[in-house]
């Protein structure tokens, strides 16, 4: 590994610590003018980070690199390791904190210093949940994420914000014992809780001196994760959190916090560890569609606009679970591309409806109408973004679940596939009922002064829609490069 790599590497731990420090050493005046900066600052970096470490990669003919961050324990210490998912995550996840700092400008007034203390502590979370390669370490670094996120929620120390964070601290709390639990079984058992060799404890566990352990362990480990996923039936946490939340950590919860806090792994614990376990496919299927439908359904019913993009993640998710859940490389391939691809449309519609709420002071759709001529740049976004989450081609979202939808019908789960494929209609309605009561129609009364949100706003819009636009563009010379690396 050469030491630009190396140090380009490191940067992924480090840059939030050293922002923290910056952003607290500075004098006050001078941290309350520059905070916003540091991070928007450290989300790009960390996606140029990511990009170069992807060329790199694909330069050495390599697919992945192990690290240390800052001492080397020798053969079998816990390390860091970034493969070609892990790259497209880290990437997520600064394209997500840049569009959320962006956003704050407009949104947090004197809160911007501590919510760059939170944002940035929740990026080295989310990092490390991207880095590491045992499950102990995924659980701290979960904590650390979940932490974060709970005080972001509550960081204007409202009523509605406060109860959205308890729900979400609550609900966290069941879902470290159902973790710690399963980690303590599956400890048990194969005596470490390195991926690899937890994975080769289950590879034949049906001969495992007590089964029933490791049982009871992937299931404890499943219940916990999937409660972080916010997936149905342990979804109740979510609508609250994302909507009772500022505008500008909404952006980032959902953007990006609960795909990591959860999503990311659960793909890592069907990707890595729990091959030879075909239950736990089932299971990850099961909640799946129900996920996608009953999320679907469940958004044509709300009136606030956050609320309608929360239940729409828990829809959304459901594919990127659905994908995974195959246990074919087009599934899991599909699954990463739509966590992608969710990462950019979702963090989209929240930026959207962070302009909205500034614009107007209400997210209500029922007291909106008539904004796409006051606000064009928010509202063809939008119309871009729901496209792509419904699956229109040629955008983004269109691939990816055609991905997905492909590889459950050829792992012999047509009927998933059939009811993956009809939920989208639902999606397109209740997309359509907002866009509808939002944007369309006659201006409201009282909104006919209202003008676009420049800025941070319009400009994380502008570039969010571009990549979705593009990648959907661009998609047929990825899967030519998929082919020629053997993925799919």
């Amino acid at each position: 590994m050469s030491a630009g790599m190396e140090f380009v590497l490191l940067t992924f731990m480090g840059l939030p610590l050293l922002m923290v420090l910056l952003n607290n050493l500075l004098k006050k005046e001078i941290a309350q003018k520059i905070c916003l900066s540091l991070g928007i600052i450290a989300g790009i970096v960390q996606m140029a980070a990511a990009v170069f470490v992807f060329a790199s990669l694909k330069a050495a003919g390599q697919t992945e690199a192990d690290f240390s961050q800052f001492w080397d324990l020798g053969v079998g210490a816990s390390r860091f390791s970034v493969d070609f998912f892990s790259l497209l995550v880290l990437f997520c996840i600064g394209m997500v904190i840049t569009a959320g700092f962006l956003t704050a400008g407009k949104t947090l007034g004197d809160k911007k210093f501590n919510f760059t203390n939170l944002a940035m502590i929740l990026l080295l979370g989310m990092n490390g949940i991207a880095l590491v390669t045992d499950l102990f370490s995924l659980y701290v670094f979960l904590e650390i994420t979940g932490v974060a996120s709970f005080v972001m929620i509550s960081l204007n120390k409202e009523g509605d914000g406060i109860e959205g964070a308890f729900k979400y601290l609550v609900m966290s709390a069941i879902a470290t014992v159902f973790i710690l639990g399963g980690l303590a079984f599956l400890f048990m058992q194969s005596g470490s809780l390195q991926y690899g060799d937890v994975a080769a404890a289950l590879s034949d566990w049906q001969y495992a001196e007590q089964p029933a352990l490791l049982i009871a362990g992937f299931v404890l480990v499943l219940v916990g994760f999937s409660i972080k996923s916010g997936v149905m039936p342990f979804h109740g946490w979510l609508p609250d959190a994302y909507q009772s939340a500022p505008a500008a950590v909404s952006v980032i919860l959902g953007g990006i916090v609960t795909k990591m806090a959860g999503v990311y792994a659960l793909l890592r614990l069907t990707a890595d560890i729990f091959v030879n376990v075909p239950v736990f496919n089932q299971i990850l299927m099961l909640l799946a569609i129900v996920s996608i439908v009953l999320g679907a359904v469940a958004a044509i019913t709300q009136t606030d606009f956050k609320r309608i993009l929360a239940y729409s993640s828990i829809s959304q998710i459901g594919y990127i679970l659905l994908g995974a859940s195959c246990g074919s490389a087009v599934g899991l391939i599909g699954a990463m591309l739509h966590f992608f691809n969710h990462a950019t449309f979702k963090t989209t519609l929240f930026v959207n409806s962070a302009a909205v709420e500034i614009a107007t002071g209400t997210t209500e759709i029922e007291k909106l109408g008539g904004l796409q001529e006051k606000m064009p740049v928010t509202g063809v976004s939008s119309i871009l973004a729901f496209l792509s989450t419904a699956g229109i081609p040629p955008l983004a979202g269109f691939w990816s679940k055609l991905l997905i939808i492909i590889a459950a019908w050829q792992t012999g789960n047509v009927f998933i596939a059939g009811l993956a494929l009809f939920a989208s209609i639902f999606t397109a309605a209740y997309f359509l009922r907002l866009q509808r009561c939002v944007f369309f129609g006659p201006a409201v009364e009282g909104l006919e002064d209202t003008k676009e949100v420049t800025g941070g706003v319009c400009l994380s819009s502008l570039a969010l829609s571009a990549i979705t636009v593009g990648f959907g563009l661009l998609f047929p010379a990825l899967l030519l490069f998929l082919q020629g690396q053997g993925l799919i």
